[in-house]
Formats: structure tokens, C-alpha cells, sequence
């Protein structure tokens, strides 16, 4: 079936060139400030312009979404608990309503496939009640899986038409892990138990469940490992099916996008390869405890900004890194240069005999 995405082009290497020599002439030493300046002049090259601007309308999409799966003892949670934090994250009581206010950013909750009715304010995307269960029936028909890819689509373009101009994908779903680490240890050709984490939170014996669960997934998911599409039909949900579409078309929109754990970077992975390039418009926010979120991770060449220890998904980890992207635009664009500042580049080996003649060895070259 066609998915309506192609090759997409890269941030744009003028900006980011000039944002390398702008780093070079503000009142610092060269690489001072470590990998703030790898992000700066990152946004730069994303937004086509030096020095970039600080991001007005971060946005936060949290998509949500019933597993099948989760009915066979995969996750420490029963499937309820995905519309009881819908409604939470409605009422601003979740971690991602806090983050989002300290970090500036907004948030918007998407029922894709909650097993419940939802407010309509949020449904008028949904594509069914709960996704099947992966380890013994396809997750989604054809048509459900270009209704979600579609909506995902959609959902970008109407944050971006609306101003958005950072964007953040959180998930919400009982027992999304599993179907995550499928695509995962699918993409990755890795075996299951080199992928497969706690989740919620399971015992030894819930553990064991979804290793077997994700084994009969992968064994059902290989013969459709170079088909993105079909791969999300036969192995995802329509939650990370659209969360696929929103990845996408935000990198061909051209708008930097800050990806959470592993449910989200289990999407990143089949988004890349439905448009590809698409990952240049993409930063890891964090690295989850989960170990197929590392998998991940590596096979998109992505090098998380934090790692701690956080495993909660909604966006959480995206939205603690955020105020360090702000931290590397905002000393990109706001601090000055040697000659705004009428500070001297004298170069410290012909300055230290003359300006620093007590100086101690250690400051000295």
C-alpha cells in the first residue's frame, strides 16, 4: 500500500555552518561549552537560520492506545488504567503536565485505540478500541493501519500549521512495551531476551509472559520485517502506527522533534524507514531503563542528552532534556562575541609571560 512519504532533505548545512563559526567568536573557548554547541548548531540547521530562535510553541502530543496483549499478564497494570490517565492528563495530573510547564511546552492527548470511550475533544482521531494481540492475531487490518499512519499525519500538520515549532511524541497505553520491543528486536535482529524489560514493572513470572509474548510477536512479525507498513499491520497498534505517521511527517515538515523512550523510538525506527533521512530531524532525549530502547538508539545513531534511569513514557523523558535544548539556543543566540564584548583573543601562550606572571602551572600551557 502507498504511505505517502519519501526521501526527506536534511536540516540545512549553510546554517549549520554558519552556526559553527558563530560558536568560534562568542566569549568562551573554542568547544567550551561541550555538546550544548553540537545542539545549537543543530536547531540552527533544523530552523535554516543563525543564530536560531529560542522555540515558542513546543508542543507534546501524548498518543494513546490499548494492546491486546495486555490481557494475557504482560504489564503490573490492568488496560483500565489507560483511560483513567487519559482522563488524568486531561485534568493536568500527570508527570507529563508538570514537565511540560516547567519546560514550556504544551500538551495534547490523542485517543488512537483506547479500550473506552474518551472525551471527544480527543477521539475524533481514533481508529478502533484496543489493538489485537500480537502474539497470536495481527494487530490491525490494512485499512486501520492507513487510518492510524494518516492520523499521525494529520495531528503533525495541525500542530505545525498552528505555530508548533518543536515537537514531542509521548505514549500512554498498557502494555505498549511489548509490541515496541517487537518492532525493536524485529528491526534490530535481536533475540528476545536480549530486548525485553520490566515495562510497568512486572514480577519474574510477568516477565517470562512477555518474552514469550514478544517471541510469538517476532516469530509472526520476521516475514514483514522489510515492509514497514505491513509490519506495523502485523505487530504494532494503531497508537505507535500513528506516533510512525507523526515522526514522518514532522522531519518532512521540517520541524525538530524531540524523541521520548522506547515506545516512541520503536515508532522512530519504522518511521525511518518509511521516509528516509527522516532521523536528521530527530534528538534522543534520554536513554529509558528499557534495553530495547538502547537498541534502538544505536541503530538510529542517536546519542541520548540524559539517562536516568526514567522508564515512564508519556513524553517524560523528551520534556527533561528540553531546557537543555533551550540552555544550547539561547547561548548560541544571546551571548556575545569577542568584539561585541571588546573581549581579547590573544592567544593564552603569548599572554601567559606578559599578563600572567604569577599564574601557577596548572593554568598555564
Amino acid at each position: 500500500m502507498t504511505h505517502g512519504f519519501g526521501p526527506v532533505a536534511p536540516p540545512d548545512a549553510q546554517s549549520r555552518a554558519a552556526a559553527e563559526q558563530r560558536q568560534a567568536q562568542l566569549t568562551k573557548p573554542g568547544g567550551a561549552l561541550g555538546r550544548l554547541e553540537d545542539l545549537g548548531n543543530w536547531v540552527a540547521a533544523c530552523q535554516g537560520v543563525c543564530p536560531p530562535k529560542q522555540f515558542e510553541r513546543a508542543r507534546v502530543v501524548v498518543f494513546a492506545g490499548d494492546h491486546g496483549v495486555a490481557r494475557h499478564g504482560v504489564s503490573a497494570y490492568p488496560s483500565e488504567v489507560t483511560a483513567q490517565m487519559v482522563a488524568n492528563f486531561l485534568g493536568g495530573g500527570a508527570a507529563v503536565n508538570a514537565l511540560a510547564a516547567v519546560a514550556g511546552a504544551t500538551v495534547r492527548v490523542a485517543d488512537i485505540s483506547v479500550d473506552a470511550d474518551t472525551d471527544p475533544s480527543i477521539s475524533k482521531h481514533k481508529v478502533r478500541r484496543a489493538s489485537g494481540s500480537i502474539d497470536r492475531e495481527d494487530a490491525l487490518t490494512l485499512e486501520e493501519v492507513a487510518a492510524a499512519l494518516a492520523a499521525g499525519k494529520v495531528i503533525a500538520d495541525e500542530e505545525i500549521d498552528a505555530g508548533a515549532d518543536l515537537l514531542i511524541a509521548g505514549d500512554m497505553g498498557i502494555g505498549n512495551t511489548t509490541p515496541a520491543t517487537v518492532l525493536i528486536a524485529t528491526l534490530t535482529d535481536k533475540e528476545p531476551v536480549a530486548a525485553v524489560g520490566r515495562g510497568t514493572g512486572v514480577d519474574d513470572e510477568g516477565w517470562a509472559r512477555k518474552v514469550a509474548a514478544i517471541r510469538d510477536g517476532m516469530r509472526r512479525a520476521r516475514p514483514s520485517a522489510k515492509d514497514p507498513v505491513d509490519l506495523l499491520r502485523v505487530a504494532a497498534g494503531a497508537d505507535l502506527a500513528a506516533i510512525t505517521g507523526f515522526l514522518a511527517q514532522a522531519a518532512t515538515r521540517r520541524t525538530p522533534v524531540i524523541l521520548d523512550g522506547v515506545v516512541v523510538t520503536a515508532a522512530a525506527l519504522v518511521a525511518e524507514d518509511l521516509a528516509a533521512g527522516a532521523s536528521a530531524w530527530w534528538l534522543a532525549g534520554h536513554r529509558s531503563t528499557e534495553p530495547a530502547h538502547k537498541l534502538a538508539l544505536d541503530h538510529l545513531r542517536l546519542d541520548p542528552l540524559l539517562d536516568l534511569n526514567m522508564r515512564l513514557g508519556e513524553g517524560s523523558g523528551a520534556l527533561t532534556a528540553l531546557p537543555l535544548l533551550r540552555a544550547a539556543v539561547a547561548t548560541l543566540a544571546d551571548m556575545s562575541t569577542f568584539a561585541e564584548a571588546g573581549v581579547s583573543t590573544a592567544d593564552p601562550e603569548t599572554a601567559s609571560a606578559t599578563e600572567l606572571p604569577d599564574a601557577p602551572p596548572s593554568l598555564r600551557k
